[in-house]
Parts: structure tokens; C-alpha cells; sequence
């Protein structure tokens, strides 16, 4: 494909290329770490270039918008397109009001909207996005599309209709059947209505699931009992669709990094600035050595995780959206996956979580509470129960000696400040016997130490001992 990249792409990504670029529907399912972003940048640009289209709608989830804004959409987009790149923001100023009207300047320029999949549950959302659409000649897509597999689901709705209004519609995401193959049916109505050949979800149901009755409170309710004729659903996907696993790309550098950005409660938000502000004053106040600000720093984190230490010495929960993020990428990711957390609160609250989604056994703990008797059968049983998807731990206990490679997806609910445990804790899944390369996820809160943390780390900097206690004061 004789095509001016910005940045070369790896061969399954110019293979995604040259099946769609110039479809008018196409489904990239292609698993985390394997860079569906640069793919449909890429396949934007072409599009652009050659005159199919002066607009795009990104509609992603709250923890990648940012991602494509601030780095996904400067690293791909080729230095030779000029464009008008505005992020949607639900509480608009006069600022951003100024902002969103450049997308409609008469230009030459590629004019790109991107959105929150929540805005498009919301009228304001859903009418900007529509005059967005009908201003231009666009591609719309879904990243992460699975956040419209609910039928009946008010934003799913409205997703499909505005998809109507575009010529070219891609949909992007690691796992299309998630928990259930009837996932698939509404995500791909956003593409085609008739592209699974089926004239509604219910007939598309009966296709694919053997349903049964349960009788609950007087109540009659339908249920799926169990999945049938997926190998014909499996050849229909072929006909629209590249699926891509890590497994298959061995051209993929060993480990790839993630970020997923959470934003704070109105709550967590209040805290925070409230002990921010007691923070910089008690640092104020003294020589500001760096035990005492790695102190400050922790308080200030723990925030961001949805609790606190308040002034009676008790830890207080606050509202959150962390673990909200964290059942997204779950959700998102294929086979299994190792989940690490600073704070054995998180764990709990993470165990609680997952079992209640994925059912008791799906996962196994490995923290300070983990009883010696159980540590390794819990190894053995993530390493060899495939019903077994994760692993919860701290990096502290379970970042050393032990041996993972059953996972090939590492997510950091949250991070330390040692070095030394963050990699050591990578390398539990990326060592001899890992045989596909490593994404690595780390989820941050916008706007907090969380993102100089992470950053640090990224950069190999044992924040613990190599920044001074001053260094530190500014990150707050």
C-alpha cells in the first residue's frame, strides 16, 4: 500500500488497511495492545486524502477520549493534513463554545469531533453531533464499541440513528462478544441494518440463543439457556471485519503501554482540593522532607481510589468512578489478565466486584490477607482453570517470584511510588514461557498526582528515591 504514514504500520495493521479502507462499513476487532486506533486514523487519513471525506466523528469511551486528543490523534495523523481537532465537553464555556464553532468553518481542513459515548445519551449531545454530521462529509466510529450492545439502552439508540447520517461508519473493539454473542447485534446495526441479514434483535436472538422461561416473583422472564450456531455467525462477521489477536502479531513490540483516564467525581473533587490545599499549607509550614511529602502524595492518591483518612483517624469511602474503569477494560480484554493495586482496600472492593460480574471462580487473590496455604494453588488455578480470568493483588506480595504468563494483560488499578515493585510486577506476566507480547494498563485520574506518578514510572523513576522532597511539592 503505497501510502505516506506518519508512522509505518506493523503488518496486521496494514493488512486491516488495505481490507477497509475504502468500505463504506467495516468492524476492526482487533484486542487491545494490537493499535485499532492507529488503524482507523490511518484509514481516516486515506479518506481524507482522497476526497471522501472532510469530517470525522470519534465517539469513545470517558477513559480514551483524552487518550485520542492529546496523543493518538498527534502520533498517527500525518503531518501533511491539516486539521480542525476539537474534544467535546458537556459543561460548555464561551471558550469552548468558540472552539466547537472552527468545526464549522468553510476550509479545506479535516474538521474531527470527539466525544464521550455518554454525551450521545444526552438532547445537547445528540444535536451538536447531528449538525456536526450534517456539515460534513464524515466518518463516524465507535471506539470501543460494545458500550452499544444494549438494545434498548437510550445512547445506543440515538448511536444508531446519527450513523445514518454518515457515509463511512467503523466500529472498533478487543472483544465484540464480550459475555454474550447477542452483543454483536446492535453494534453491528450501526454499520448496516441489514448486514447480519436479520430484521430485528429478536430474530437475531432466536438464531443464535436457545432462550427458556424462569418464573421469578410471579414473573415470567426470558433467559438465554445457551448459545447456538456461533460458526455461522463467525462466517457472516468475515464478510465485514478483521479480527486481530496479539497472538498473531509477531511484529509487536513485547510490551505496550495504555492509559485509561478516569475523571473524578464532583465529591472526590471537593476532597481532593480540600486536601490539596491542607497539603501545600502542612508542607508550607516546614522543611519539606520526602517522607513527608510521599506522605502527602499517598493521602492525595487515595482520594483518587474513592477513600480517605479522615480527621478522627477513620478511612472514609467517597464516590468514584475507578472501579466503574476497571469493569470496562475487563470487559475489553481478551483471556486473562493480572490486576495490581496499591491498597488492600482496593483489592476487596475489586474481588467483590468481579465476582459479582464474572461469577465465583473467576478470580483468585494473592495480597497481605492471602493465607500462605493458598497462595500457591491460586497460582496454579489462574495459571490452568481457564474459567479463572484474574488475578488481584499488591505489588508488594505478589510482584516477586512468582511466574504468570497465563496473562498477557497487566492493569495497574493503582501505583506505588517503588520502582523496583513496579517492574518487578510487570515482569511477573513478561518473562520465559510468555509466548504474546504484554499490554499494560494503567488507570489515572485526570488532573491529579496520579498523572505524574505513572509518567514517572513509565520513565523509570523510583519516585521513593531519586526525587527530592521539593521536586515533589510541585507535583501537588
Amino acid at each position: 500500500m503505497n501510502y505516506k504514514f506518519k508512522l509505518k504500520p506493523y503488518k496486521h495493521q496494514l493488512t486491516a488497511l488495505e481490507k477497509s479502507w475504502n468500505k463504506e462499513t467495516y468492524a476492526y476487532f482487533m484486542e487491545m495492545g494490537t493499535g485499532k486506533t492507529k488503524v482507523l486514523i490511518d484509514n481516516m487519513s486515506m479518506l481524507y486524502d482522497k476526497g471522501k471525506v472532510d469530517g470525522a466523528l470519534i465517539i469513545a469511551p470517558k477513559g480514551v477520549v483524552k487518550t485520542w486528543y492529546e496523543q493518538e490523534l498527534p502520533t498517527h495523523l500525518p503531518n501533511h493534513i491539516e486539521n480542525v481537532t476539537v474534544l467535546w465537553q458537556s459543561n460548555i464555556t464561551k471558550k469552548q463554545q468558540e472552539k466547537l464553532e472552527t468545526l464549522y468553518e468553510i476550509g479545506t481542513a479535516l474538521h474531527i469531533l470527539i466525544m464521550n459515548v455518554e454525551a450521545l445519551s444526552t438532547k445537547k449531545g445528540v444535536d451538536f453531533a447531528a449538525k456536526f454530521l450534517n456539515s460534513h462529509s464524515t466518518l463516524m466510529a465507535i471506539d470501543e464499541s460494545t458500550t452499544i450492545k444494549t438494545p434498548s439502552a437510550r445512547r445506543t439508540k440515538n448511536i444508531i440513528k446519527l450513523g445514518r447520517m454518515s457515509k463511512y461508519r467503523r466500529i472498533m473493539t478487543g472483544s465484540p462478544v464480550t459475555k454474550n454473542p447477542l452483543d454483536l447485534y446492535t453494534q453491528c446495526e450501526f454499520l448496516d441494518p441489514w448486514i447480519l441479514d436479520f430484521t430485528s434483535y429478536y430474530a437475531f436472538r432466536n438464531r443464535y440463543a436457545e432462550m427458556k422461561t424462569l418464573h421469578l416473583s410471579g414473573r415470567s422472564i426470558q433467559v438465554v439457556h445457551k448459545f447456538q450456531n456461533l460458526n455461522e455467525l463467525s462466517e457472516t462477521l468475515k464478510n465485514f471485519s478483521y479480527r486481530v489477536l496479539k497472538e498473531d502479531c509477531l511484529d509487536l513490540p513485547d510490551k505496550v503501554f495504555v492509559k485509561r483516564h478516569i475523571a473524578l467525581t464532583p465529591d472526590q473533587r471537593k476532597i481532593y482540593e480540600e486536601m490539596k490545599k491542607q497539603a501545600i499549607a502542612h508542607m508550607n509550614g516546614k522543611v519539606a522532607s520526602t517522607l513527608t511529602v510521599l506522605t502527602q502524595l499517598m493521602r492525595l492518591q487515595q482520594i483518587t481510589c474513592g477513600h480517605f483518612v479522615a480527621d478522627d483517624g477513620t478511612t472514609q469511602a467517597v464516590s468514584s468512578n475507578r472501579l466503574k474503569e476497571l469493569m470496562d477494560v475487563l470487559e475489553e480484554t481478551e483471556g486473562k489478565a493480572i490486576i495490581w493495586a496499591h491498597w488492600q482496600r482496593d483489592v476487596n472492593s475489586i474481588i467483590e466486584e468481579v465476582n459479582k460480574v464474572y461469577g465465583p471462580g473467576s478470580i483468585v487473590d494473592y495480597y497481605g490477607v492471602t493465607p500462605q496455604e493458598e497462595r500457591q494453588p491460586n497460582i496454579k488455578k489462574f495459571q490452568d482453570d481457564p474459567k479463572c480470568r484474574f488475578m488481584v493483588g499488591t505489588p508488594s506480595t505478589g510482584g516477586y517470584g512468582i511466574t504468570l504468563t497465563a496473562a498477557n494483560t497487566v492493569i495497574y488499578y493503582s501505583n506505588g511510588y517503588d520502582l523496583e515493585k513496579r517492574l518487578q510486577s510487570e515482569d511477573r506476566a513478561h518473562r520465559i514461557g510468555q509466548k504474546k507480547p504484554v499490554t499494560y494498563v494503567d488507570l489515572i485520574a485526570e488532573d491529579t498526582v496520579d498523572e505524574k506518578i505513572v509518567q514517572s514510572l513509565r520513565k523509570k523513576i523510583n519516585i521513593a528515591s531519586q526525587v527530592l522532597g521539593e521536586e515533589l511539592k510541585s507535583w501537588i
